[in-house]
């Protein structure tokens, strides 16, 4: 995660510069060196001419709530870390094309920065545009990736797009660049680009459009230590820096054979991992985390431990990735077994990496934040499921086939697709040939079953007369890694009863992680409440806030709101039982939480003292 030009680096093997570009690609390091906080020689790396070693840890600004930033980040300094970094997450700032991209709030990047300064530690920014992260789309805008273009290459209408992005986030970093008095040491070059592809021409346009745009720290690129990976990801010029999880000896042999004077870096050392729905929890065991942690520091080397602090994904920001065609959608928690728990918990792996670290000043922060006490609390069902969602008006879209997500121009959330067909009489075929991800189908208003990309097909049984069928189409999460990113969502393909498509479709955006409180109170006074799915509250009193984890015992899957805040999705098929609350989302005195059941209502929302995220696996993930 750090970088720098050196003009005695050789040429990566597969990249071709001219003499013009390399000279000016020199003449430009050169004048960055003279006002940069971070540079090397000889395999060393320098803050002011002062040997430097960066110890960070990755916290994301986007998976905290703004007001527990601070209390977050001196936990990673009690770590014994001096530098913090972040992904920055373009659909985040600017859901919308017609938008422009919002920097205050949750937003508000610039306070994030500043405030890891004002801790007295570094910042190392990663802007992509592409951060993988589990970050729903990798962080790209759906609403670019749903255009026929080349996402993540040369091809001007995805640079046009992110140059425009870019002279909105750009400029903001580097105000807070060292030189500028700011805590800003490093900026990352687009994001492990040699695992996705090889368009050399994208990646130096990508470093052109950071400097061009002010930045004069260090610049580095980063990605899986492989030849492969090297090849594909690295620029003369620019320091590698390598992701991994194992093997840090392999990893440094294998840069030092190709970039002999530059210092050992690690942007990425992955000492938890994330979950997916319907898998278990992943863990890594405090010895292998230490032991490889030790090699990578060993003889100077640099590191950023991913995650420090994972955080939440909070509404329906969670990616999701794939296993040949299969969706793995990702958990609400981004816990990822990291040193300082999702709630800020100080974990036995915290204390074991402070010592490896040789942190040696005291832990000034609580092991455990405040939590409420333990409650059951009835969750009364209000409404139910389709007439609570079409109680917030949405503008419907007609036409021949069902209209995608992307042609919606919504990014999360469900779809309503809404047909009239006349089927026989008897037992007919319903088969949904493209859906992505998962759709509820209804006939005239009962439920028929659930479709997936595994099992499209259902049976239905005709009268001769037209029936009403419904389609509700639940995106489960956006590929954020591989040649996946950018997929659509929706009902993709035909629906056919038996060989006839079922034609002239009414569409109707439901954008859950939009709505407001007001339109949340709509839907649950949409009742009365007739079936096992819909829409439940449960009033919850606080005498003071305080974190606090929800379970829905009994219920199957759905949405949870608090307050009006989207908290996120819960499922029965686990690892995850119980969604992390933080005390900012709570007030004194009464609190709504809102249930949005998808298959049957459980009676009782709990209020659990300590986290449930599932049986363990160990993981350790390493390249072949």
């Amino acid at each position: 995660m750090i970088h720098l030009p050196a003009p005695d680096i050789p040429p990566a093997p597969t990249t071709t510069t001219t003499d013009a570009a390399a000279t000016t690609t020199t003449d430009a390091a050169a004048a960055d060196a003279a006002t940069a906080a971070l540079d090397w020689r000889g395999r060393r790396l320098y803050r002011r001419g002062v040997p430097h070693r960066i110890l960070s840890g990755a916290l994301h600004y986007f998976r905290v709530h703004p007001e527990l930033w601070r209390d977050r980040i001196r936990r990673l300094a009690d770590l014994g870390l001096n530098t913090v970094d972040t992904y920055v997450a373009w659909n985040f700032h600017q859901p919308r094309a017609d938008e422009a991209a919002r920097f205050d709030g949750w937003r508000d990047i610039e306070r994030f920065i500043r405030t890891v300064g004002e801790e007295g530690l570094d910042v190392v920014v990663r802007p992509g545009p592409y951060i993988c992260a589990e970050w729903s789309n990798g962080g790209l805008p759906s609403w670019l990736t749903g255009r026929d273009i080349a996402i993540r290459s040369s091809d001007p209408a995805f640079t046009s797009a992110v140059g425009r992005w870019f002279d909105e986030l750009v400029p903001r970093i580097a105000a807070l660049q060292t030189a500028e008095g700011g805590p800003v040491v490093a900026v990352q070059v687009e994001n492990e680009f040699g695992s996705y592809g090889d368009d050399h021409a994208y990646l130096r346009w990508n470093r052109d459009a950071l400097t061009t745009r002010g930045i004069r720290e260090l610049l580095f690129t980063a990605d899986g230590p492989t030849e492969l990976m090297l090849d594909g990801g690295t620029l003369p010029g620019t320091l590698t820096a390598v992701t991994l999880g194992s093997k840090p000896a392999a990893a440094r042999q294998l840069l030092a054979v190709r970039r002999p004077d530059e210092p050992f870096v690690v942007a990425e050392f992955w000492n938890g991992w994330f979950d997916h729905w319907g898998e278990r929890h992943h863990v890594r065991g405090v010895e292998s985390v230490v032991s490889t942690l030790d090699g990578i520091i060993a003889d100077g080397g640099g590191v950023s431990i991913y995650m420090a602090h994972g955080g939440t994904n909070f509404g329906l920001w969670a990616g999701a990735n794939e296993d040949q065609g299969r969706l793995q959608p990702t958990v609400t928690s981004y816990d990822s077994d990291a040193p300082v728990a999702e709630d800020g918990t100080l974990t036995a792996k915290f204390f074991a990496v402070r010592a490896a670290l040789g942190a040696r000043g005291p832990v000034r922060m609580p092991v455990r934040m405040p939590t409420l006490p333990p409650a059951r609390v009835p969750l009364v069902h209000r409404a139910d499921l389709l007439a609570g969602l079409r109680a917030v008006p949405a503008a419907t879209s007609s036409g021949p086939r069902p209209a995608s997500f992307e042609q919606l121009g919504l990014d999360a959330g469900m779809v309503l697709h809404t047909a009239y067909p006349r089927i026989p009489a008897g037992e007919h075929g319903l088969v949904l040939t493209d859906v992505r991800d998962r759709a509820l189908v209804f006939g005239d208003g009962t439920v028929l079953g659930v479709a997936e990309p595994a099992a499209p097909a259902l049976p239905v049984r005709g009268t001769g007369d037209v029936v009403r069928l419904e389609v509700l189409v639940e995106n489960l999460g956006r590929v954020n890694y591989g040649p996946g990113i950018g997929r659509h969502k929706g009902l993709l393909g035909p629906v056919l009863v038996d060989r006839r498509i079922v034609q002239g479709w009414d569409s109707t955006p439901i954008a859950l992680q939009e709505w407001s409180a007001a339109e949340l109170a709509r839907a649950v006074a949409a009742g009365p409440a007739t079936t096992r799915a819909g829409f439940a509250v449960a009033v919850v009193h606080v005498d003071t806030p305080a974190d606090t984890f929800l379970a829905l015992p009994g219920s199957g899957r759905g949405l949870v709101w608090v307050n009006g805040f989207l908290l996120g999705r819960y499922w029965e098929i686990g690892p995850q039982v119980t969604l992390y609350c933080p005390a900012p989302l709570l007030q004194v005195g009464e609190n709504t939480v809102t249930v949005l059941e998808l298959d049957r209502l459980g009676g009782i929302l709990e209020l659990r003292d300590r986290p449930e995220l599932g049986p363990l696996e160990e993981y350790v993930e390493e390249f072949g």
